[in-house]
């Protein structure tokens, strides 16, 4: 039996001719952030239907594990009222400083937010959400998917 050879394109010799990943190629993902499961299907529907892909997460401490572990997170749709060390306003306040080019969408279903209360560039939108217009907002923040 002859020993194992050396292969004749070994990583060094196809290093130099490895393309960067075009990451405009890929699908854009969003970070889904709610507690209650039923709502968060909901909203993972919707960001499936716009074209771009979940990750979901149940609180703030997932979201941010998630935010930590990951470079890919576009936008975030986030409920405002959940449990945990921290609400979703407070959470996107962290995401604005922590991930400025990460897009924010907040949503409260007993809570009605100013602009001069949600980080800069974030949208604020009552539940019931309509899938129609997250759906069109998240197309005007990220562009097509």
């Amino acid at each position: 039996m002859r020993p194992f050879a050396r292969c004749a394109w070994s990583r060094r010799a196809v290093e130099p001719y490895m393309m960067p990943l075009d990451h405009s190629l890929l699908p854009l993902v969003v970070l889904v952030v709610e507690d209650e499961m039923m709502l968060r299907m909901r909203v993972v529907d919707m960001v499936e239907d716009a074209g771009y892909v979940p990750v979901e997460a149940v609180d703030a401490d997932e979201a941010m594990t998630i935010l930590r572990s990951r470079s890919d997170i576009a936008l975030m749709l986030t409920d405002v009222q959940m449990p945990g060390s921290m609400n979703g306003l407070q959470l996107a306040h962290a995401v604005r400083e922590n991930w400025p080019p990460i897009k924010i969408i907040l949503a409260s279903g007993q809570l009605n937010l100013s602009d001069s209360d949600i980080p800069l560039d974030s949208r604020f939108f009552g539940k019931p959400l309509q899938s129609d217009e997250i759906i069109a907002e998240m197309r005007e923040m990220l562009g097509p998917a």
